[in-house]
């Protein structure tokens, strides 16, 4: 029992030891920001005088309930139209082709160069789709935008200025949200992807480290694609992929956080874990395949650790269920043997920089044109939640991972959207709605009880040093339990 006793906390300590050091460096990642980030944004390019030909890229599968939105907001662009060209990739099968090849005709028969690609297979799906629309793209420079974003109509006279440095190959900007008010689930998404969005993206930049295409609300330089080895379909996340396949290349990606592109966050739990295992296992996809090609680059040791950590950055949630699971029988092994409990306080370090850079990029950037203390109260309210959110999203995550890196193939899963905006917008009565419950799910409950009696007799026998903990993973294993089955009942 001794030797089970030290085995588990060798593991739980290893488990820690990555968090509070993947922790770490973003806490880093806020002091190059806030070092740096007004310097690079003092920056403006020169205005052109002559616009180069854009083609916009709007890869689409069955998106019935916002292709007509999106469609109608591109066609807005403020772009000269005789240098602009729209491609619709179509991989659908179902009205949404239809509703397509109607919104294409209704704009090129008012001059706009709209062109309807309909695929009859998925094959290589996403990066598949944008792989062929780009042979016959007339573009310079691509714009890529997925189904549920709506950019502003200056976007690209806000970007495209950016390429006339010829180091620059991909021009990201920041994702806004126009749902984010709409439930505790938006809210709590919002509160992390604001984070990436500030934080990490303009982190990175100011530090000189590898950055993140984030798949769409970005343009890329043609030529940074070609000579990066174009899309690729051997991962789920070929945004990611080709960002550090560009930049190995000497290709650099310039984030603007200035220029917000509109966009629906998933509504119903299904949705988000769709969403969720799709980015974790392209992640561990990437990972997988690159790492090793960045360790034996030219780039210097810190640029090295920062792009494996961001490659690593999906296996984390693999780590927090280690930790998880260890947690219980080492809780009552502690006491036994005598093992101090302190002997895990370093751990406090990497909480701190959890709540430093999430309140910096909540509260003193994304909120702060609102009332202070009441972004304040939100923060008190949004943060413990937002833990408790990702403590409950750790098995099903660490599935997607572990199938990422034992490179298992699976179908690229899309997030359906369902043109909600406000409180008033209904998820049920959606045709995409599913109704299949994963034995994920099921074992998602069976963690709730299990953390929720460690906490129970942890009260009984007066041992403490993990009460909180497995209260936070009772609440989180049963919150995604909940939230998963009360969609699931919703109807079609």
């Amino acid at each position: 029992m001794i030797i089970l006793a030290y085995i588990l906390a060798a593991i739980y300590i290893l488990a820690l030891v990555f968090i509070t050091v993947y922790a770490i460096l973003e806490f880093q990642l806020l002091y190059y920001y806030l070092k740096k980030y007004k310097k690079i944004r003092a920056y403006t390019p020169p205005a052109l005088k002559d616009w180069p030909m854009v083609t916009v890229q709007l890869p689409v599968f069955n998106e019935m309930y916002v292709i007509d939105r999106l469609i109608d907001d591109i066609c807005q662009l403020d772009y000269p139209r005789e240098k602009l060209e729209i491609q619709v990739l179509d991989d659908s099968t179902d009205e949404t082709r239809e509703i397509i090849h109607k919104k294409c005709a209704h704009y090129g028969a008012r001059g706009f160069d709209i062109k309807h690609l309909h695929r009859n297979n998925r094959a290589g799906y996403k990066a598949g789709a944008l792989k062929e629309g780009l042979a016959s793209a007339k573009g310079e420079f691509i714009a890529i935008f997925d189904a549920d974003f709506l950019p502003r109509p200056d976007f690209l006279k806000k970007c495209i200025p950016y390429f006339q440095d010829p180091k620059i190959g991909v021009v990201q900007t920041r994702w806004d949200h126009i749902n984010e008010g709409y439930s505790l689930l938006t809210m709590l998404q919002a509160f992390q992807l604001n984070v990436h969005f500030t934080i990490e993206q303009s982190g990175r930049q100011s530090g000189d480290y590898f950055l993140q295409f984030n798949g769409t609300a970005g343009t890329w330089r043609k030529k940074a694609i070609e000579e990066a080895g174009g899309w690729h379909t051997d991962t789920l996340t070929e945004d990611l992929d080709l960002s550090f396949r560009a930049q190995l290349k000497g290709w650099e990606i310039y984030y603007l956080q200035e220029i917000g592109s509109p966009s629906e966050l998933p509504a119903e739990m299904n949705g988000i874990k769709s969403q969720q295992a799709r980015w974790m296992k392209g992640g561990a996809e990437v990972a997988r395949k690159l790492i090793p090609v960045i360790w034996a680059s030219k780039l210097d040791f810190w640029q090295k650790v920062h792009a494996i950590m961001l490659l690593m950055g999906s296996s984390i949630f693999l780590v927090v269920l280690a930790l998880a699971l260890t947690s219980v029988p080492l809780a009552f092994l502690l006491v036994r043997f005598g093992i101090p409990a302190k002997l895990f306080a370093f751990g406090l370090a990497g909480t701190l920089s959890i709540l430093l850079v999430h309140y910096t990029a909540n509260v003193i950037i994304a909120w702060q044109n609102r009332n202070p203390l009441i972004s304040f109260l939100r923060f008190i309210f949004l943060f413990p939640l937002f833990l408790t959110f990702s403590m409950g999203l750790s098995l099903h995550n660490s599935v997607a991972v572990i199938q990422g890196w034992r490179g298992k193939k699976s179908p690229f899963i899309r997030t359906p959207k369902y043109n909600i905006r406000n409180i008033r917008d209904r998820i049920s009565n959606h045709k995409y709605l599913s109704h299949r419950l994963s034995w994920i799910t099921v074992f998602e409950g069976l963690l709730a009880t299990y953390f929720f009696y460690a906490f129970y007799y942890g009260m009984r026998t007066h041992q403490d040093a993990f009460l909180l903990f497995h209260l936070a993973l009772g609440l989180g294993f049963s919150g995604i339990f909940l939230f998963t089955l009360y969609h699931l009942s919703l109807k079609n």
